[in-house]
């Protein structure tokens, strides 16, 4: 398949005494209209002692009403100018939006056991299995998780001194047997969406093809093509890169393909990830994805949908990662595989070191009932030059690929999964950077690390304009 298929991948004024909401001004306005008649009077009962006022005495209360009247419409001049004529209606309209961002909470926030607050902020809701939002699919309801399916062979998950933790769970606590720790989404995170419907889902790229010019999508990324695959496996360093704007990301993850790269589109996503608009805040976060028509309204990110069956209770998808790796220091990584069951055909995923988490049920999807045609390795992020220019958000630990281990980002150990449930080492890798100058790539392979490559970058800089 060519380079060039690849999937790149917000009043009138009321006269007195009428029903307006405005009722601050109507007791000016009933004062105003009490001193002109009080003023008539005394004008009339003066005019029957002096003649000679009947000529002035009109006169005068013309202009005195005149002044009075004048110094009023100011006030309603203001009041049109302010007030546009559908204000009565916004505060009805934000009533409305509350109303539904709190329907949406309701029916993905789950009744929780236990609740457990990580030192981040965030609340970890412990659900039973049989209550998480994937069984409200039709398909899933009244079912029950899957039992663990039989691994790949050549898998040796017992890379346990690379592992990462997750942050809510270093004080200890964890959820009891026969739940599962969710994120718990607030209405803070939901507002923080360009709206309810698209909260919880990645934007669709403008073009899914090699050149992104003109597309806010970017990548640094290696890839395996023209086979059959049945799954795939890495490990990816973690770090926090700098996102400059809410609606950017930096992820760094694990593709699985399949599809003709247009609206039928499917993949299945997993990795680590900041994203402000979606977690507020810059913290790595496990994550996983998935669509069936490129994005456009199938899927979604964690269990914000119904679609991935988790089974495991002590990996919190959406939870901060931690510890992370600093610059010419200690470095972390997270182990990902994701592989077909032979048995049932449903899509696993595994964190760390030997953890399943869950599964993808079979029926998702269209092209991967079958099996991938693309595996993909690397980082992403959004460029919305909101400031004019590139952005300055990072890839990787936002360090170029030449600098290679300790300062740049790497993937190691790729390895995909073939027909017979095989894991085998990659052949016919191919590399590709859409922005060299913003995010590159570099890979290499040896005897520890199989085949690994380094990659990211700073965004915007003197190449990258």
């Amino acid at each position: 398949m060519d380079a060039d298929q690849l999937p790149w991948t917000k009043i009138r004024y009321k006269p007195c005494g009428s029903a307006s909401h405005h009722s601050r001004r109507q007791p000016k306005c009933i004062q105003t209209e009490t001193n002109i008649h009080r003023y008539s009077s005394d004008m009339a009962s003066s005019s029957s002692s002096s003649s000679s006022s009947h000529v002035t005495l009109p006169i005068i209360f013309f202009f005195v009403a005149l002044l009075l009247l004048s110094s009023l419409s100011p006030a309603i001049s203001d009041s049109d100018s302010r007030l546009p004529a559908n204000q009565t209606f916004r505060p009805e309209r934000e009533l409305q939006k509350l109303r539904r961002v709190g329907a949406y909470l309701r029916k993905v926030n789950k009744p929780a056991v236990k609740t457990i607050q990580s030192p981040d902020g965030d609340m970890i809701d412990c659900v039973l299995s049989h209550h998480q939002p994937a069984f409200d699919h039709p398909q899933l309801k009244g079912q029950k998780p899957l039992e663990p399916p039989e691994r790949p062979r050549g898998n040796d998950s017992a890379d346990a001194a690379s592992e990462s933790f997750q942050l809510w769970s270093v004080s200890g606590e964890s959820c009891p047997e026969g739940t599962i720790p969710i994120r718990r989404t607030t209405e803070t995170d939901v507002l923080r969406a360009n709206s309810i419907k698209r909260f919880g889902r990645k934007r669709r790229p403008r073009i899914v093809r090699r050149d992104t010019t003109s597309s806010d999508h970017e990548h640094a990324v290696a890839f395996v093509n023209g086979d059959q695959y049945f799954g795939a496996k890495a490990n990816i360093n973690v770090w926090a890169p700098q996102v400059t704007d809410q609606y950017e990301f930096s992820l760094s993850q694990l593709w699985v393909i399949s599809g003709t790269f247009g609206n039928d589109l499917n993949t299945i996503e997993a990795g680590w990830q900041v994203s402000p608009e979606l977690y507020g805040d810059g913290y790595p976060r496990f994550f996983t994805y998935w669509t069936t028509d490129a994005y456009q309204a199938t899927g979604c990110y964690n269990l914000l949908c119904s679609g991935f069956v988790q089974t495991n209770n002590k990996i919190a998808i959406g939870a901060a990662i931690s510890p992370r790796s600093s610059y010419n220091g200690r470095q972390f990584d997270i182990g990902i595989m994701i592989w077909k069951d032979p048995k049932h055909g449903h899509w696993w995923l595994e964190f760390g070191s030997g953890l399943l988490v869950g599964y993808w049920p079979a029926f998702l999807f269209s092209h991967l009932r079958s099996h991938a045609s693309m595996i993909q390795f690397g980082g992403e992020i959004v460029n919305t030059r909101s400031l004019g220019s590139h952005t300055s958000t990072q890839m990787g630990s936002g360090h170029f690929a030449d600098e290679g281990f300790g300062r740049a980002s790497y993937f190691r150990n790729l390895q995909v999964v073939d027909w017979d449930n095989n894991l085998i080492p990659l052949s016919n890798l191919h590399l590709l950077a859409d922005h060299p100058g913003c995010y590159d790539i570099k890979a290499g392979t040896n005897k520890a690390w199989g085949n690994y490559f380094y990659y990211g970058g700073p965004g915007r800089n003197a190449r990258c304009l």
